[in-house]
């Protein structure tokens, strides 16, 4: 089968490159395969950098982590490809890095991944930032809890937060 397959793709590529040999000549039609190689260089390290900004944007919760990985995918399997010679190759490569091309494309991916893999965990921090705001005075306490135990000053004895035992002796854990 693997030999099938390279068989099928030396057919392509020859097929392609002696049709535009054919169409505008050999020496522009070697001209084209060494340009779409150029600018597909040219096009990978801007979209690189991008794809690393999107995945740092995922992990603080701007965009969906399924569609920072279905850039990823395409921006490497568009750079694979340019590394493969051949013409057809490196076409389907420049499409791929393409960021036109990688927006149609990238919903496509999002939805074939989340069916076969399920949705990503979110690694965005949670919305709570540590602020308690007091009701009586309107007064906002920017901090770190430290402790389980919470006191409003209209119980008699501490409440617990969480896993922590009204019973217990000691304030904090």
């Amino acid at each position: 089968m693997t030999a099938l397959l390279f068989v099928l793709y030396l057919v392509v590529e020859i097929a392609a490159f002696a049709g535009l040999a054919q169409l505008i000549g050999a020496s522009w039609a070697l001209l084209a395969l060494i340009a779409v190689s150029g600018v597909g260089l040219l096009l990978l390290g801007a979209q690189g950098r991008r794809v690393f900004d999107r995945f740092r944007r995922a992990a603080r919760g701007e965009v969906t982590a399924e569609s920072a990985v279905a850039d990823g995918l395409l921006v490497a399997t568009g750079s694979v490809l340019l590394f493969v010679p051949g013409l057809v190759t490196g076409v389907i490569g420049l499409l791929a890095l393409f960021p036109p091309t990688r927006a149609l494309l990238r919903p496509v991916l999002e939805k074939l991944g989340t069916r076969r893999f399920g949705p990503l965990p979110s690694f965005a921090p949670s919305p709570y930032r540590g602020m308690v705001v007091d009701a009586d005075s309107g007064d906002v306490v920017d901090g770190v809890v430290v402790g389980q135990w919470y006191d409003d000053g209209h119980a008699t004895g501490p409440r617990a937060l969480g896993t922590a035992r009204a019973d217990d002796a000691t304030p904090w854990r």
